[in-house]
């Protein structure tokens, strides 16, 4: 009998299962395709810790794997001896997020930990927030992210606000495994929680001190205030978090012509008018861009459902049509605008620093040595950035201006430590006022970065590979690049090749080899000619490898032509 098979009957016959679990199980007794991807390994912490489809099963997202995930949790937090500090937990507008995260907090109670948990639904930055602002020992935001509606996930956090690094999640994941019997997980009545100081509610009015934070990273409000009646904003918040804390710093600000997408306004699990809550993705912007065209918008915003996540679309004022900025364009954007006013200000730090992951544009590279700004990389996934600015603080070495990865994240400021699309959204509708008043767009803004930088474009190829031979044909696909490095890809000579999971960065001009400051990780980057480069990385997150391109060209014509060309050459390693 396999072993998937086997579990799959251990949840059958055990009375611990309840019956709604058992009649999900049922239904799929005789689909063994389901039946295998429910039970044919357990759900792994990740880039971006528990996440998974919702549903019975090992592989799924349902009370017992939260909760096996919370037990241990509580129980490596109690050996710690933080159950006093307490953990911090907030959720999103997915299908069970109320559940889940009653849930995580009550087995916390249970095994004698203070929880805080957000009355109503609340945008992860807010929980990482929340985790440094109460001096909380972790946090945990039940949310999937900008997965399709069927997914739902768990983050957990630590004392720093950022999402658990080594050694720390390792030691996480020993004691979660270590519960085989479900049922050892503790739990104790809401109401004998409240009545111990076990369960806590943060109140609305926390949302002020969040709101407050952000504003202090305001450079120009002479620009917003000149541009409050004329800048055109819509705004969607994709049926999840951001929605009502973006109204509100908006109306904070005096923003006085704002448009909210009606029909993504409320939060709703179902995710009704897009098939993917993903603001990388354009179809995601459809209402959006309806609502644009109709009231003329300069700046079109997006938030991923937990609201870390920002998308944007520009209207170029010569053309009238509106333009996607990729996460790149808007980090890029971002950083620009950041490092020069606060250098024209006189307001730049001492040892500045701005980190990248190593998929991100190499534009950042020739922002960062025009302003004498240190620039730092992190593997991808936000909590590597987390990690860095760690660094900064225990060695007062550097400090952090900013924080970004092509995935449409970044982090302004010291509130948080994980990626921010509240603060992005306010930031950006701030740079498009400073730009308006002096007669221009983004686009127009990201020209003149354009011809004084390079024209640097980057792309990638998602490949999506679910269940069990999905994720085999991706270790293949990374066991053939690294056993079999190229020396070109397409027309581009390699120069370097960095290994992440062996830790060196392999130059193969000259055949030195030199140690890589990055834990190790699953992923190949290659350096090309031109300041051209490439990569690959299995996701932390989803069932799917991604191939990353990017290229330097002397015109936006050029660096596109070469971009499909590069991407193109890339495809032969996706088969």
């Amino acid at each position: 009998m396999e072993k998937y098979q086997e579990k799959y009957e251990e949840w059958v016959n055990n009375p611990v299962f309840d019956e709604e679990t058992k009649k999900e199980l049922l239904e799929m007794k005789d689909n063994e395709i389901e039946k295998k991807d429910s039970f044919y390994k357990d759900l792994e912490f990740g880039t971006a810790g528990l996440r998974g489809i919702v549903g019975a099963g090992t592989n799924r997202m349902n009370k017992y794997t939260v909760g096996k995930a919370s037990q241990g949790l509580a129980e490596y937090i109690v050996s710690k001896g933080g159950q006093d500090k307490g953990v911090a937990i907030a959720y999103d507008s997915r299908h069970k997020s109320t559940e889940f995260s009653e849930l995580a907090a009550l087995i916390l109670n249970a095994n004698g930990v203070k929880t805080y948990i957000f009355e109503s639904l609340r945008p992860t930055p807010e929980l990482s927030f929340a985790v440094r602002k109460l001096g909380c020992i972790s946090g945990i935001v039940v949310t999937a992210s900008h997965n399709p509606p069927k997914y739902n996930g768990y983050k957990v956090y630590w004392e720093d606000g950022a999402q658990i690094t080594e050694p720390i999640d390792a030691e996480i994941i020993a004691k979660v495994n270590g519960i085989t019997d479900f049922s050892k997980i503790k739990t104790i009545l809401k109401e004998e929680a409240i009545a111990k100081g076990l369960y806590n509610v943060i109140s609305p009015d926390f949302d002020e001190l969040y709101l407050t934070e952000l504003k202090k990273n305001t450079l120009n409000p002479e620009d917003i205030k000149k541009a409050a009646e004329s800048l055109k904003i819509v705004y969607t918040p994709l049926h999840g978090t951001g929605g009502r804390l973006v109204k509100k710093l908006f109306n904070e600000l005096g923003y006085k012509n704002v448009h909210i997408v009606k029909e993504q306004e409320m939060p709703d699990g179902n995710f009704p008018t897009v098939s993917y809550p993903n603001p990388e993705d354009p179809k995601a912007f459809e209402y959006a861009l309806n609502l644009a065209k109709e009231v003329d918008a300069d700046i079109v915003l997006a938030n991923d459902p937990d609201a870390d996540r920002i998308g944007l679309h520009i209207k170029d004022s010569k053309t009238g049509k509106y333009i996607l900025f990729n996460g790149n364009m808007i980090g890029l954007t971002i950083a620009e605008y950041l490092i020069s006013q606060k250098k024209e200000k006189g307001i730049l730090p001492k040892n500045p620093a701005l980190i990248k992951t190593i998929v991100s544009s190499n534009m950042t590279d020739r922002i960062c040595e025009y302003y004498g700004v240190e620039l730092f990389l992190a593997l991808t996934g936000f909590k590597n950035i987390a990690a860095r600015i760690r660094q900064f603080e225990q060695n007062n070495s550097h400090n952090c201006i900013m924080g970004f990865e092509e995935s449409y994240g970044c982090l302004i400021g010291t509130h948080a430590r994980d990626k921010d699309g509240i603060i992005a959204v306010m930031l950006l509708c701030e740079i498009a006022a400073y730009y308006k008043n002096r007669g221009m767009t983004l686009w127009d803004a990201i020209q003149k970065m354009y011809e004084k930088y390079g024209y640097y474009r980057e792309g990638q190829i998602p490949v999506v590979l679910e269940g069990a031979a999905g994720a085999e044909k991706i270790q293949e696909m990374m066991r053939t690049m690294r056993n079999n490095p190229p020396e070109n890809i397409g027309k581009y000579k390699v120069l370097k090749i960095m290994d992440c999971n062996a830790g060196i960065e392999k130059d193969l001009l000259t055949g030195t080899e030199t140690k890589l400051d990055l834990p190790k990780s699953n992923v190949l980057r290659y350096t090309l000619e031109n300041d051209c480069w490439c990569a690959v990385r299995p996701s932390g997150t989803e069932p799917k490898i991604k191939f990353y391109m990017g290229v330097r060209g002397d015109s936006l014509e050029n660096a596109e032509k070469d971009l499909m060309d590069l991407t193109e050459a890339m495809k032969a390693y996706t088969k």
